[in-house]
């Protein structure tokens, strides 16, 4: 058995019913041409022949006695693949808003712990001819680094699929009894407590030069003298709030080119045009329902501590926090702010990080951490707790060139991600060829019109470029002209 690391079974710890702590990807399909059959049963043997490259598909989580501990990944065994490979077909005419709600209504739906942690369901019936695939597994399980590294097992780079070895049979292993089990799992449990309490201490002066560091005034990218500390008590919005069951989800694209246009124009980072796309889409957002606070928005900004090369399946993520200047009508002005300040809390996070722990042992911690948090979300501690953060906003970077899978091209890929108590917004970029593929995933009574939003982001954008393209020209390239 692999045993969880304490931020990978943090995700189990978190769910509720109102929180399934899952991540997902909407990726859109053109079908192969003179198909013969459905797209449904090519994509579901193309899929069983690569399903072995990717060892997670086949693992299943397993408690430790006495639930003393993390739970562990083991074999599954024989599975039921109905329930993880599902077909769905939507009604006339096909529209991608309805394509949209469908996948909202697939995303409230928690995994089945009991079995592998991921399903697929294949959708038809797009007005276009095109397919989509919706995908899901377990946060626990994955995270975006660990996500691409299955992409890469089940992509392909032409519309012909290379060939690959076929799964070597697998050799049978004695379980242990329970009476092995309890000892091993006494054992890892306390050498467990022994090895995370003896990395504390080790990390302790490295913890302490690092508050101080933090804790002494330094120039900022936002200039001046200021701590390191920066107030980013965010304000109260509608994001807010304490979560439902229910999910609305809208997804667009945006041009990748015109981003990097804006990034070069204005010393920017493409991360950074991102934030000030999102910024610009909820400061009218906000407006117009009358919500829009004075202080900026706060994002919680999601960084990966995952090194090149690592195909581990695991969660090596990290965070900051930005605002988000949306106080700021201008949206030059505002992405220049964004700017500065993703500077500040970059460099905050990047002294933070290597002293952070990424991992922990707490005796119990299966039994307790998910009671505290249902606890936290039955008594609405969201709806009247001061707040950190409004929303989060994470950007994966992806493949330039086109992929295929099953023979068909992919269109786009749109990220779907988790809303929180607390946080009911996610906006989720991936860039793809030479696209943004923006996804929302938010409660849908806090976000009932994320379509509306999603709209907003594409305004945002094209606001931002316009603003770009009317500034005034330097004169060394006026007289290059």
């Amino acid at each position: 058995m692999k045993q969880l690391t304490g931020i990978d079974a943090s995700f189990l710890y978190m769910e509720t019913p109102e929180m399934p702590m899952h991540v997902a990807g909407l990726h859109v399909y053109e079908p192969p041409a003179e198909l013969p059959g459905s797209f449904f049963h090519h994509f579901r043997d193309f899929f069983l022949s690569r399903m072995h490259l990717a060892p997670v598909f086949e693992k299943k989580l397993a408690r430790t006695v006495l639930e003393l501990d993390h739970p562990g990944w083991v074999d599954a065994g024989e599975m039921d693949l109905d329930y993880h490979i599902k077909r769905a077909t939507l009604p006339a005419p096909g529209s991608f808003a309805q394509l949209e709600q469908m996948v909202g209504e697939l995303h409230a739906v928690p995994l089945d712990r009991s079995r592998p942690l991921w399903q697929i369901t294949v959708i038809d019936g797009l007005g276009d001819g095109n397919v989509a695939v919706y995908s899901k597994m377990h946060h626990a399980a994955i995270d975006g680094g660990a996500g691409m590294a299955i992409a890469a097992a089940l992509f392909d780079m032409s519309p012909e699929p290379r060939k690959v070895k076929p799964p070597e049979p697998k050799k049978p292993t004695r379980k242990p009894t329970i009476e092995e089990r309890a000892i091993l799992g006494i054992n890892d449990a306390v050498q467990n407590v022994m090895r995370q309490q003896l990395k504390a201490m080790e990390a302790i002066p490295q913890m302490l030069g690092t508050v101080t560091d933090m804790l002494l005034p330094k120039k900022s990218e936002s200039g001046g003298g200021l701590p390191g500390i920066p107030d980013v008590l965010a304000p109260k919005t509608p994001f807010n709030v304490t979560i439902t069951s229910q999910r609305s989800f809208a997804a667009r694209e945006m041009s990748l080119t015109d981003a990097k246009f804006v990034a070069k124009a204005t010393g920017a980072k493409i991360n950074d045009v991102v934030m000030a796309i999102c910024a610009g889409a909820l400061r009218p957002y906000l407006s117009e329902r009358k919500a829009l606070p004075k202080r900026p928005l706060v994002a919680f900004v999601p960084i990966s501590l995952r090194k090149p090369g690592d195909a581990e399946a695991s969660n090596q993520v990290f965070g900051m926090l930005c605002p988000i200047a949306t106080e700021i009508a201008d949206p030059l002005e505002r992405l220049q702010a964004i700017r500065r300040t993703a500077g500040d809390s970059k460099a905050l996070a990047g002294t933070v990080k290597d002293v952070s722990p990424k991992d922990y042992t707490l005796l119990g911690a299966p039994i307790l951490l998910p009671g505290l948090a249902q606890l936290y979300g039955r008594i609405g501690l969201a709806d009247v707790m001061p707040s950190t953060t409004n929303l989060t906003i994470s950007n994966v970077a992806g493949p330039p060139f086109p992929l295929y899978c099953a023979g068909a091209r992919i269109l786009a890929l749109y990220p779907v991600s988790i809303p929180v108590h607390g946080i009911a917004l996610n906006i989720t970029v991936q860039s793809y060829l030479d696209k943004l593929d923006f996804g929302i995933t938010a409660d849908k009574r806090a976000v009932p019109d994320a379509a509306k939003l999603a709209d907003l982001l594409v305004a945002a954008l094209a606001e931002l470029k316009s603003a770009v393209e009317t500034m005034p020209r330097p004169r060394s390239e006026l007289s290059r002209r």
